[in-house]
């Protein structure tokens, strides 16, 4: 497979029209067409189903824009690397991470840098711990930000300082948000929406179900979530209490949502992960030492 076709078939995956992704290429028609064929008798799988104003994918085409997105990513990330060594300190740093304030620090010092070498640019990539660590483990990440609990036995890791935290995301109209705390005695029997991190088991623990200890099992999940926008638009619909961290959801006075803190208090760190044995871009090595030496790290 060629990158050049792979990205003909991204174009055409986009678009959903032969024509219109050949404009936007500037090829003729007949030639996309048959860069497109040659392409499905490579794979040997049909790609594209093909209807009268319209192309869809098949659920091969799928596969192949997924991979074919992280190959060009991958290879724009390669190119713009090499491209930096050229220069003092340039390029591109490509960070993960989950919906938290705790990041700021980090914000902080990437702003620094800019400051210090304009040509630094950051690729911020949000997702949960294991979006984050997919793209890592692929090499389309440089470092991931995650919320504890995590598994990062097979990575390099520094703890940063700041702390999250775990309370309940409600109605302002629900009974519980005259309280100035939520214990676990009234969450039982409430319909609860959870994220799917802190819910998963981890080799190193989960700070959160021994927060409720032997009724973790008995919590009415009615759903579960990766990030937060989402999971603050199903609470103001009724759907349930979400267990999250504060600080990410809009509780402002406009907001029909408030949050209130778990007692006992529940926090989670933050952990900057990075691939053993990483060979890093300038720009991504003088980032890991600035960190290292703001948090006084070995």
């Amino acid at each position: 497979m060629e990158l050049r076709v792979l990205k003909y078939f991204l174009a055409v995956a986009r678009e959903g029209n032969i024509t219109a992704a050949s404009n936007s290429l500037h090829l003729s028609q007949p030639t996309l067409s048959r860069q497109i064929k040659e392409l499905e008798e490579e794979l040997g799988q049909k790609l594209l189903i093909r209807k009268s104003h319209r192309v869809e994918l098949t659920p091969e085409g799928r596969l192949l824009r997924r991979r074919a997105e992280e190959i060009v990513s991958l290879t724009d990330k390669t190119k713009a690397e090499f491209r930096s060594m050229y220069y003092t300190i340039s390029g591109d740093i490509y960070i993960g991470g989950g919906e938290t304030r705790a990041v700021k620090p980090v914000a902080v010092l990437l702003n620094e840098l800019r400051s210090e070498f304009p040509g630094l640019h950051y690729h911020i990539y949000s997702g949960n711990a294991e979006d984050v660590t997919e793209r890592l483990d692929k090499g389309l990440l440089d470092f991931g930000i995650l919320i504890q609990p995590a598994d990062i036995t097979k990575y390099d890791y520094m703890s940063l300082p700041e702390k999250d935290v775990w309370g309940v995301l409600m109605r302002k109209d629900s009974p519980l948000s005259k309280k100035e705390y939520v214990e676990k005695s009234d969450l039982l029997g409430l319909p609860l929406i959870c994220s799917r991190q802190a819910i998963m088991p981890h080799r190193t623990g989960n700070e959160f179900s021994d927060w409720f200890a032997e009724d973790f099992k008995s919590l009415d999940i009615v759903s579960t979530f990766n990030l937060v926008y989402n999971a603050s638009i199903m609470v103001e619909a009724g759907v349930g209490y979400a267990l999250t961290i504060d600080n990410i959801a809009d509780t402002g006075p406009d907001s029909p949502l408030c949050f209130r803190p778990l007692m006992p208090r529940l926090e989670s760190g933050l952990d900057i992960v990075w691939k053993k044995h990483q060979v890093f871009s300038p720009g991504a090595k003088l980032f890991l030492q600035r960190l290292k030496e703001r948090f006084e790290f070995p």
